[in-house]
């Protein structure tokens, strides 16, 4: 006699499914941003400086992003090699950089923002809005759960 949880259900292929979505959109996206020479991780840290006149530092990008500091470290070098950003010493540390967009780096995410929106509309396509409301709750319990379970094994 088998038990349930010795078989794969619907929410294994739920899962599997998400995770084969998040690859699909990571590749679209890794597409779209080609024609700006950007990837879409440099690009998530020009958006989440749009409306920072004062920036963030890199911990807070790293944060934002889930992504590790030196991770966020390389993606900054490059972006201000190519005069999109630039670092200034943060008024409240002197260990840390307050990292803002150039002018340069503001006109560019003023181009593809309209576009970028354009596109996430096409990949929503005929969905209700409603559904799509659902959806980010329903994420946002499964990110929750995979946080907690996390939490559990390093404690463990």
């Amino acid at each position: 006699m088998s038990s349930a949880r010795s078989r794969p259900g619907p929410r294994y292929e739920a899962l599997l499914q998400l995770l084969r979505t998040a690859e699909a959109l990571w590749n679209a996206s890794r597409l779209f941003f080609v024609r700006w020479d950007l990837s879409p991780s440099q690009f998530n840290i020009l958006n989440l400086l749009h409306e920072q006149p004062d920036g963030r530092t890199q911990i807070e990008l790293s944060r934002s992003l889930i992504m590790h500091r030196s991770n966020v470290t390389g993606l900054v070098n490059r972006l201000e090699a190519r005069g999109l950003l630039r670092r200034r010493p943060s008024d409240r540390d002197r260990r840390a950089y307050r990292v803002t967009l150039t002018s340069a780096g503001q006109r560019l995410v003023r181009q593809v923002l309209p576009r970028y929106y354009r596109a996430a509309e096409r990949v929503w396509g005929e969905l209700p809005v409603e559904r799509a409301r659902e959806l980010v709750a329903d994420f946002e319990r499964l990110c929750a759960n995979a946080d907690g379970m996390a939490m559990e094994r390093r404690k463990s």
